[in-house]
C-alpha cells in the first residue's frame, strides 16, 4: 500500500507530459507533423539463387559475383554462395514433405557445406570461381550490408562437345513464389529440365502446370513436389506428362515456401541454355537483344487469364519499329501456348521484339524468343525471356573482352542511359559512358571496357532520363568454328526499396 502515492504521482508526471505533447502537437493545428513520401534507401540484405549447372563430364563453369561501388552503406557486409544440397529426382526426401521437415535441424544424411563457392569483399570489382566437376551443385547466395544493394551473381558453362554442346550463361535470380516459362518443351529432340532450388530452412512444396498449343496437358505427377531445405531438385518435363509438344508454357508455383527456378534446355544438334522465367503477366511485353546476325526467331507467348489475348507484334529495329511482314498481329488464346516463327527477322540489324494490345484492349500475357545464331551444324540457341525496364538501375556480371554486347531498348520516348564498366576481377580501372537511345529503336554497343582490363568485368545502366528502357547482354565464345552465345535480360536490380517516413501521431489518443 505505501507504493500507491508513488504510483499516482508516477501515473500523473507522464500523464502530463502526454498531454502536453498533444497540446504543442494537437491534430490540426500549426505543428502537427506531415506526411512525408516514403524514402527510397538501399536494401541491406539480397537473395541469389544459381542452378545446377551439372550433368556432363565436358562442363566447364565460370560464377562471377558482384555488388556496384557505392550502391549502400552501412556496415561491410558478405555476399557469398553456398552449395545447396542437391537431390534427386526420385529421392525420397523430394517425396516426402513430412520428412524434409523433420530434417531441417541438419539431421539428414545429405548437407550443404557452409564453406562458399564464392565471396565477395567488397563492391566495385567483381570476383569469379571455376569448376569442372560434371556434379556441380546449386548454389544458394545472402548478401548483407554495403554488399547486398545491386549484388548480381552470374553463372556460365561451356559444353564443348556432344549434340547439345553450347554456351550456357544464366544470371542468378531471387526466390519467389511464382514464374512463367513460355518456350519449354517436351518434345522427344528436346530435353528440358526444371531446376527447383529452396533458400530456406523448411521444405518447400511446388505445382508445375503444363500448357501446350492445345491447353493444359495431362500430368499426375506435377502436384506436391518437395523441395527439402537448402536443396535443389531437376524434374525433366517430358516426365510430368505422355504428350511430345514443341512449345509449351510452365507454370511454377509454391504451396509452401519459396523457390529459385530455371528451365535448362538441350536440344539435338541445335545446341543448349538456360530459359529463365518471363516478367509477370501484363498487357505490354518487351524482349531486348536479338542479335543483328540471328538466323531464326521463334516468339512463344501464353495468356494465363480467362480471355483470349490479341497482341500487335512490333521489331524495335535500329532506326524505328515495324511489323513483320505477315505476323503483325497475333492471337493467343485464354490457356492456350501460341507461337510464331518470325525467320531471320531482323535482317542483319539488332533488334527487339515489343507485344502490345491491339484495339487497346489490354490481357496480360507472358512471352519468350527462342533465338538461333548459324545453321546446320554451326548452330546455336539462346533464349530471351518478356523483361521489366532497367529502372534506376541494373547489372549483368562476367563481361569479357571483345565478347560482349549491350543491347539498350527505349519502346516509348527516347531514354539516355550511363553504363559502367566495372573494375576487372584481376585488374584495371572501371569506365564509365552515357548513350542516348531514341524512342522506339535499339541500339547495340560494344561496352568501352575497362582500362587495363584483366579477367571479366560487370556491367551496370543507370536510366539517366526520358522514358524506359529494357536492355540485354549478349556474351559470345567461339568454340570449334560456332559462335556459341547466351543472352542475359537486364531487370531493375531490386537495390532499393521504399521505405515509409514515420511520425508521432498522439491523434490515437483521442476518443
Amino acid at each position: 500500500m505505501k507504493s500507491t502515492p508513488l504510483s499516482l504521482i508516477a501515473g500523473t508526471v507522464a500523464l502530463a507530459a502526454v498531454t502536453g505533447f498533444a497540446a504543442l502537437n494537437a491534430p490540426g493545428e500549426a505543428g502537427t507533423p506531415v506526411a512525408k513520401a516514403a524514402s527510397r534507401l538501399p536494401v541491406e540484405r539480397s537473395s541469389l539463387l544459381c542452378p545446377s549447372p551439372g550433368g556432363s563430364d565436358l562442363a566447364e563453369t565460370t560464377y562471377t559475383s558482384f555488388t556496384p561501388a557505392g550502391a549502400g552503406d552501412g556496415e561491410a557486409g558478405t555476399a557469398e554462395l553456398k552449395p545447396a544440397v542437391p537431390v534427386a529426382a526420385d529421392d525420397e526426401d523430394a517425396k516426402d514433405a513430412k520428412d524434409a521437415k523433420d530434417k531441417k535441424d541438419g539431421k539428414k544424411e545429405k548437407t550443404a557445406s557452409d564453406k562458399p563457392v564464392l565471396s565477395l569483399k567488397e563492391p566495385g570489382k567483381p570476383v569469379t570461381a571455376d569448376t569442372s566437376a560434371s556434379d556441380a551443385p546449386a548454389l544458394i547466395g545472402t548478401a548483407t550490408g554495403r554488399q547486398a544493394p545491386g549484388w548480381a551473381a552470374q553463372q556460365t558453362t561451356v559444353v564443348s562437345a556432344g549434340s547439345a554442346r553450347g554456351l550456357l550463361g544464366v544470371s542468378c535470380g531471387a526466390p519467389d513464389t511464382d514464374f512463367w516459362f513460355p518456350g519449354a518443351s517436351t518434345a522427344e529432340k528436346r530435353q528440358d529440365y526444371i531446376h527447383l532450388t529452396n533458400p530456406d530452412d523448411d521444405a518447400a512444396v511446388a505445382d508445375i502446370e503444363l500448357y501446350g498449343p492445345e491447353g493444359s496437358l495431362t500430368s499426375d505427377v506435377g502436384d506436391g513436389i518437395t523441395v527439402p531445405p537448402r536443396s535443389s531438385v531437376p524434374l525433366l518435363l517430358s516426365t510430368l506428362t505422355g504428350d511430345a509438344v514443341d512449345d509449351v508454357t510452365v507454370h511454377v508455383t509454391t504451396r509452401e515456401g519459396r523457390v529459385g527456378a530455371a528451365v535448362k534446355v538441350a536440344e539435338e544438334e541445335a545446341g543448349s541454355d538456360w530459359l529463365t522465367a518471363s516478367a509477370d503477366p501484363t498487357g505490354t511485353l518487351v524482349m531486348p537483344g536479338i542479335p543483328a546476325d540471328a538466323t531464326s526467331v521463334r516468339l512463344v507467348a501464353f495468356a494465363p487469364g480467362e480471355d483470349d489475348a490479341d497482341v500487335k507484334v512490333q521489331l524495335l529495329g535500329k532506326n524505328a519499329p515495324f511489323s513483320p511482314a505477315g505476323n503483325d498481329t497475333l492471337h493467343i488464346k485464354s490457356h492456350m501456348t501460341a507461337s510464331v516463327d518470325l525467320k531471320d527477322v531482323t535482317r542483319g540489324e539488332p533488334g527487339s521484339l515489343r507485344l502490345s494490345p491491339v484495339a487497346g484492349k489490354a490481357t496480360p500475357v507472358v512471352a519468350a524468343l527462342r533465338v538461333v545464331r548459324g545453321s546446320g551444324d554451326k548452330q546455336e540457341i539462346a533464349y530471351i525471356p518478356a523483361t521489366e525496364p532497367v529502372g534506376g538501375r541494373a547489372g549483368v556480371a562476367d563481361n569479357r573482352a571483345k565478347s560482349s554486347v549491350l543491347s539498350l531498348t527505349a519502346p516509348g520516348a527516347t531514354a539516355e542511359v550511363k553504363v559502367t564498366a566495372s573494375a576487372g576481377s584481376e585488374g584495371g580501372e572501371q569506365t564509365v559512358k552515357t548513350y542516348t537511345v531514341k524512342g522506339g529503336t535499339t541500339l547495340d554497343v560494344t561496352p568501352e571496357e575497362p582500362s587495363g582490363l584483366k579477367g571479366s568485368y560487370a556491367l551496370t545502366v543507370e536510366t539517366e532520363s526520358g522514358g524506359p528502357v529494357h536492355a540485354a547482354r549478349t556474351l559470345t565464345v567461339s568454340k570449334g568454328g560456332v559462335k556459341t552465345f547466351t543472352v542475359q535480360t537486364l531487370p531493375n536490380d531490386g537495390g532499393t526499396v521504399d521505405v515509409p517516413t514515420v511520425t508521432q501521431d498522439l491523434s490515437v489518443l483521442e476518443d
